[in-house]
C-alpha cells in the first residue's frame, strides 16, 4: 500500500476505534448533559477544546499517562462528578430573564464550565490511554492525534445535538433532577472503582 493510501487508512482506523470507544463514555454523557442547560455553541466549544487538549497530552505523554495510578484520577473525577449533581440538585430554578440574561452573559462561563468538567472526565480515560497506545505503536503522531480528535468531536457534537433537543423538549426541572441523578451515578461509579 502506497504511504499516502497508509495514512488515510490510519486515520479511519484511529477514528473508527476512538469514535466507537468515546459513544457510551462520560464525557459524552457529560457534554449531552450540559448541553441541556446551556446553548449548544459554548458547550461543542468546551468539549472540543478539552478533547483536543486532552488528544494532545495523549499523544505527546502516552507513555507517561500509562505510568498514572487510573484509581485516583477515577477518583477525583468521580468527586467532580458528585459535586456537579448535587450542585445541580440544590441550584434554584432559572425564570425566564435569568435564562435570557444567561444566554447573552453565559457563553464564556458556559465553555468554561464544560471545559472542566470535560477536561477532568477524559483525564486518564480509556479513549485518552487508546489514543496513547496508538500513537506509541504507529509512531505516527500526527495522523493519531488527527484521528483521535475528530472521532472525540464527533462524538461531542452528537451528544451536544442531542442534549440540546432534549433540552427543548423537557421539562427543565425534570432535566435537572435527571441530570443530577445522572451525574451522580457516574460519580458515585468512579469513586468505587466500578468505571
Amino acid at each position: 500500500m502506497a504511504p499516502a493510501l497508509q495514512g488515510w487508512a490510519l486515520l479511519a482506523s484511529v477514528f473508527g476505534v476512538i469514535f466507537v470507544a468515546e459513544l457510551p463514555d462520560k464525557t459524552a454523557l457529560a457534554a449531552l448533559v450540559l448541553a441541556t442547560r446551556h446553548r449548544p455553541f459554548p458547550v461543542l466549544l468546551g468539549a472540543a477544546s478539552a478533547l483536543t487538549i486532552q488528544s494532545v497530552v495523549a499523544v505527546a505523554a502516552g507513555h507517561l499517562l500509562s505510568l498514572l495510578p487510573p484509581r485516583p484520577v477515577h477518583v477525583v473525577a468521580g468527586v467532580v462528578f458528585l459535586a456537579s449533581a448535587a450542585l445541580m440538585w440544590i441550584r434554584k430554578e432559572d425564570d425566564e430573564k435569568d435564562v435570557r440574561d444567561r444566554d447573552v452573559r453565559g457563553f464564556w462561563a458556559s465553555a468554561w464550565l464544560v471545559f472542566g468538567v470535560v477536561f477532568v472526565a477524559e483525564w486518564g480515560d480509556l479513549t485518552q490511554l487508546a489514543t496513547a497506545a496508538l500513537a506509541a505503536r504507529y509512531h505516527a503522531p500526527g495522523i493519531v492525534f488527527a484521528g483521535s480528535t475528530l472521532a472525540l468531536w464527533a462524538v461531542a457534537a452528537l451528544a451536544v445535538f442531542v442534549g440540546h433537543r432534549a433540552g427543548k423538549l423537557l421539562d427543565p426541572h425534570v432535566t435537572k433532577r435527571v441530570a443530577a441523578v445522572l451525574f451522580a451515578l457516574v460519580g458515585a461509579a468512579l469513586v468505587a472503582g466500578l468505571l
